[in-house]
């Protein structure tokens, strides 16, 4: 433990910043996770929904709630449409913009790490110009070392954040085709134009 924390404390002040980014990044991205966890509907019970669609009663879930709310009272297709639409706003955009704030923060964290680097390079050429004889060596190991543990942090930060968002992606995406499938089954049903 003591190792990690001394390899850590060795990338500067820069990693401070770092570790809360992390903190925020993995938070942020967890909880959208279970979110959309929440949300998506389940792939399971795709194979009923014609017959939920015809029988609302026997619904289950979150697919229950959606065919009720858009069949109630509709007498259009239009109507039935817009509610569909109402549908994707609330699920499939919340999803959207707090993606982006998490892409965000993965884009930041490898900036961040360049922001060490940059910062320990700049130690490395200060100790440089001010140090002599057999101190240099130590200055430029110690400005080399602060500069490529910030870049590998910045990295080791970001690239498990990337997969995390490309997966809350992909979910997105399955779920607005499963609004769109049970749009389509709902409008077929009711023969609304």
């Amino acid at each position: 433990m003591s190792t990690i924390l001394s390899i850590w404390m060795s990338g500067g002040w820069v990693m401070i910043p770092l570790f809360l980014l992390a903190v925020l990044l993995y938070a942020q991205a967890f909880q959208l996770v279970l979110y959309v966890r929440r949300t998506n509907l389940r792939s399971d019970s795709e194979p009923y929904w014609w017959e939920w669609v015809r029988e609302p009663d026997k619904a289950e879930g979150r697919v229950r709630e959606i065919i009720e709310y858009t069949q109630k009272d509709a007498t259009s297709g239009e109507q039935v449409r817009n509610r569909f639409d109402e549908i994707r706003l609330a699920l499939v955009a919340l999803i959207e913009r707090r993606t982006v704030f998490v892409s965000t923060l993965v884009a930041a964290a490898p900036l961040m790490g360049l922001l060490g680097t940059v910062l320990g390079m700049l130690q490395t050429f200060f100790g440089i110009s001010t140090s002599g004889g057999t101190e240099t060596a130590g200055v430029v190991a110690a400005g080399i070392s602060e500069a490529l543990v910030t870049t590998q942090t910045g990295l080791t930060i970001a690239l498990p954040g990337l997969f995390i968002v490309m997966i809350i992606q992909r979910q997105r995406t399955q779920l607005e085709a499963k609004i769109a499938r049970l749009e389509s089954l709902t409008i077929s049903y009711l023969k609304l134009d």
